[in-house]
């Protein structure tokens, strides 16, 4: 590694840039969510992420995997509440207000268990 120094009054100070590690439109809402936690709670983490510039990775690995438990909760909730096409179909507001009751409990189950930690 070649580090440069740019002399400031009295001191040589290195120069460091960061790459653009955050896309926020790729790192989904899930990712966002942890970006959000770390820099307000968890600063150290944030800090160590960013300079082993592997905070774009974790946001994305997270994101990825509460993702893929907020499907799997709805699914498991659905299927034990019998809640299927035919009632879809047949009671539209029923099903909307469960879906929407069942997606708002796996993400805060999804927060407590992989966002805030």
């Amino acid at each position: 590694m070649n580090l440069t120094y740019t002399k400031v009054g009295d001191y040589y100070l290195p120069n460091l840039t960061f790459p653009d590690l955050i896309n926020k439109f790729e790192i989904g809402k899930y990712g966002r969510l942890r970006l959000q936690f770390l820099k307000e709670h968890n600063n150290v983490e944030y800090i160590i992420l960013l300079m082993d510039n592997e905070l774009r990775e974790h946001l994305i690995s997270i994101n990825n995997e509460a993702e893929k438990r907020v499907k799997n909760i709805i699914e498991e909730m659905c299927s034990k509440e019998k809640v299927d096409e035919d009632m879809k179909t047949n009671d539209q507001m029923k099903w909307f207000g469960l879906m929407n009751n069942f997606k708002n409990i796996a993400e805060e189950i999804v927060c407590k268990e992989i966002i805030y930690i």
